[in-house]
């Protein structure tokens, strides 16, 4: 579960919700989750070590329930911790007092939930520019800097605008650009775009993707939807009853699910859709790949036409550059197409 340059990082996070939880903690090992709510406690995140990599966005998925919001206000400190740790750029999270955790969050964390919580007698503007209005910006700058971010999500024009004269799709850019004009590091996202319509949602997914691309951010995101995790993750961590089941990567987690659990969301998935040929790719180590390369991001349905056609048995794997990463079975690949994996 280790990510590369860690910017969020938990060990053995619990989160117990019951009477006295702190004295109730030193009992816990050994029990499942049935035993310890048999105890009167629930156990909301349950022993979880995960890390999340500078620029990463990491996908927090599992049905109601699961922990994936509390384990999400763990890591912004919006609930403590029962035992364990978590650090933010190395500082304990823990340990910060109540001026710096206030300050962590106000220069440091964006976040945007399911609800968009905008003030109904503002403008877009005034909601946009709210956080730097806390935060004690002058009028000037504020007004500028949310002016930017309301372009950026594609908002221009309709600054004067009241919440209430926008459509949902409109209000949700309104929550995005609120929480992005403190520039933060790192940015929560908890279901964000479950309340909208399927078309909506898919214009919004791509919108994100696009300032995702343009902005470079350290990224959480929830999400009950494994189609929209697969479309947006890096990597997927899956919770069940407080703990992680898998912490991977789309294509791993679409080829080889850790638990018959993680394997039920799975089951149904295109995988010629979702697996890329870097999924799929191994070392070379010195083996000689010859002919033109295929791009690690091209999933298998985007090469069909080449795999049925391609007489080479190993065929060179390029990232975003040009540079050789690695080499892809070409019989791998249409065992995926044709569906025999």
């Amino acid at each position: 579960m280790a990510a590369v340059d860690p910017v969020i990082s938990c060990r053995n996070v619990w989160k117990l919700f019951g009477d006295k939880p702190d004295r109730y903690i030193a009992t816990v090992q050994g029990k499942s989750f049935e035993d310890i709510r048999r105890d009167g406690y629930i156990a909301a995140v349950r022993d979880v070590s995960i890390d999340v990599g500078r620029g990463e966005l990491l996908v927090i998925m599992g049905l109601s329930g699961s922990g994936k919001s509390t384990l999400v206000r763990c890591m912004s400190r919006l609930n403590d911790i029962t035992s364990g740790e978590i650090t933010i750029n190395g500082q304990n999270l823990i340990k910060l007092s109540e001026r710096e955790l206030i300050e962590l969050r106000r220069r440091k964390m964006g976040m945007v939930f399911q609800s968009f919580g905008l003030l109904p007698h503002r403008t877009v503007l005034e909601n946009v520019a709210f956080p730097l209005e806390m935060r004690g910006q002058d009028l000037h700058d504020r007004r500028e800097r949310a002016m930017e971010v309301i372009k950026l999500v594609g908002l221009d024009g309709r600054e004067n605008y009241f919440p209430r004269e926008l459509s949902g799709g409109q209000q949700q850019r309104v929550g995005i650009a609120r929480s992005l004009a403190i520039e933060p590091d790192i940015w929560f996202l908890d279901e964000p775009f479950s309340a909208l319509d399927p078309l909506i949602r898919r214009e919004m997914q791509d919108e994100f993707l696009r300032l995702r691309e343009m902005l470079g951010k350290t990224i959480v995101f929830i999400t009950h939807d494994f189609d929209e995790a697969l479309r947006l993750a890096d990597r997927i961590a899956i919770m069940k009853d407080g703990a992680v089941e898998q912490c991977d990567t789309p294509d791993k987690i679409v080829l080889h699910p850790a638990t018959d659990y993680v394997a039920k969301f799975t089951k149904d998935v295109e995988k010629s859709r979702v697996v890329h040929a870097r999924g799929l790719m191994r070392p070379i180590n010195g083996t000689p790949v010859e002919g033109a390369a295929v791009s690690g991001d091209a999933t298998v349905l985007q090469l069909a036409r080449q795999l049925v056609n391609e007489q080479r048995e190993l065929l060179p794997v390029a990232d975003k550059t040009g540079n050789i990463i690695g080499a892809m079975r070409r019989q791998d690949a249409l065992d995926i197409l044709l569906g025999t994996v």
